[in-house]
């Protein structure tokens, strides 16, 4: 592991941490009665993700045009500023909404970049091993943090987050000046997207690849959002830390599984895959069945682990199409462009379901379904000897 590649971690870390600490701000907002109503927590989730699908065909190429650091760098000081707005009282949701503009900017950088850190495939599978631990690592570091600072003081949890992004940014820009990957190209953002669009869906590794990383993020906002709403019903959980500790689970598992990817599912077998979105699946289905917290704590470790296997495989194999073809930058773009559309969808989907009463317990049920049905619809045009 090279010293870029250590600050990479380090910074992705940083941010990472941050953006759950945040989350979960939100969360303890609501609880105290500072926020209004049971939408409000996946309202302020979709305000997030607007802006990777809206600004998708700008992001991609703009990290490829740009030195990758620098990218990472502004993308912080925006996360930031979006902390500072809600420090300073303004609408949550706009400010959300900023933090999100931030986090679709720094994805293309953050993926994009690693290829150019890298000799070959087995070090782009470590690589995506170690940014997804490193993630999931600071998922669970921030949202057990970020949730007991809240508990204890909105204010000083808002200054925690701030923090974060500041020393990030710093990170970011202490890493060698990398130069462009690509010059500005004269079809514009809007046409060098759509040309990304067509190139990785013509091939069916990328396609496959696109498809399920979207399956993927779609079940995970899905998963974490059904559990605020049915931890506090099925097993009587009253806080926001003791919710937020069962993502530490997930959390872990998804860890484990994104170390353990480059083993069990090597580039050229990515197949495979399929084996470990079927089993989440299972998993999440499993859940609706449980009233116990230490059955519900092993499942959800289980779905991570599952989930973790999935997306380290399927994200190497599109940023290698993309670093050989387009540019991992505009591969990385689409991508997020197509998760996030799905995350935004499950979000608006579940957002209604709470508002009509659906209980937590369906929605789990819903959600496990709908994982088999989709991984066997998208596995089935892979080729068998991928």
């Amino acid at each position: 592991m090279n010293k870029d590649i250590r600050k990479l971690l380090a910074a992705q870390f940083l941010t990472a941490m941050a953006d759950n600490a945040m989350l979960f701000v939100a969360v303890a907002m609501v609880m105290q009665g500072a926020l209004q109503g049971d939408w409000y927590v996946p309202a302020l989730q979709g305000c997030f993700l607007v802006a990777f699908v809206v600004l998708a065909p700008w992001v991609g190429t703009f990290a490829d045009t740009h030195s990758k650091p620098k990218v990472l760098m502004l993308a912080n000081v925006i996360k930031g500023v979006g902390a500072l707005m809600l420090l300073l009282g303004m609408e949550p949701l706009i400010a959300y909404a900023v933090v999100g503009i931030g986090a679709a900017t720094y994805s293309p950088a953050k993926y994009g970049i690693l290829p150019e850190l890298v000799d070959n495939d087995d070090d782009l599978m470590k690589g995506n091993g170690w940014v997804e631990g490193s993630t999931i690592v600071a998922i669970l570091v921030g949202t057990v943090v970020g949730a007991k600072i809240a508990d204890y003081s909105i204010h000083t949890a808002l200054l925690f987050v701030l923090s974060l992004y500041t020393v990030s940014a710093v990170v970011a820009l202490l890493m060698s000046k990398l130069p462009a990957a690509h010059v500005k190209e004269a079809k514009g953002a809007l046409g060098s997207f759509k040309l990304t669009v067509v190139t990785l869906l013509s091939n069916p590794r990328a396609r496959f690849s696109t498809l399920g990383v979207s399956l993927f993020w779609a079940s995970a906002v899905s998963l974490r959002l059904i559990i605020i709403a049915w931890a506090p019903v099925v097993l009587l959980l009253s806080t926001t830390e003791d919710i937020s500790l069962l993502s530490l689970f997930i959390a872990l598992g998804i860890a484990c599984g994104a170390l353990l990817a480059p083993r069990l599912i090597p580039m050229h077998h990515l197949r495979r895959v399929r084996f470990a979105a079927y089993a989440l699946g299972l998993s999440i289905l499993a859940l609706m069945l449980v009233d116990d917290i230490n059955v519900a704590r092993a499942l959800l470790f289980v779905a991570g682990l599952c989930g973790g296997l999935f997306v380290v495989p399927v994200n190497a194999v599109l940023q290698d199409i993309g670093h050989k073809s387009v540019g991992s930058g505009h591969a990385v773009a689409v991508q997020h462009f197509f998760e996030n559309a799905a995350m935004l969808t499950a979000t608006a989907v579940y957002t209604f379901a709470v508002s009509i009463g659906v209980a937590a317990t369906t929605s789990m049920m819903v959600l496990g379904g709908f994982i088999l049905l989709a991984t066997t619809i998208i596995a089935a045009k892979l080729p068998e000897n991928t």
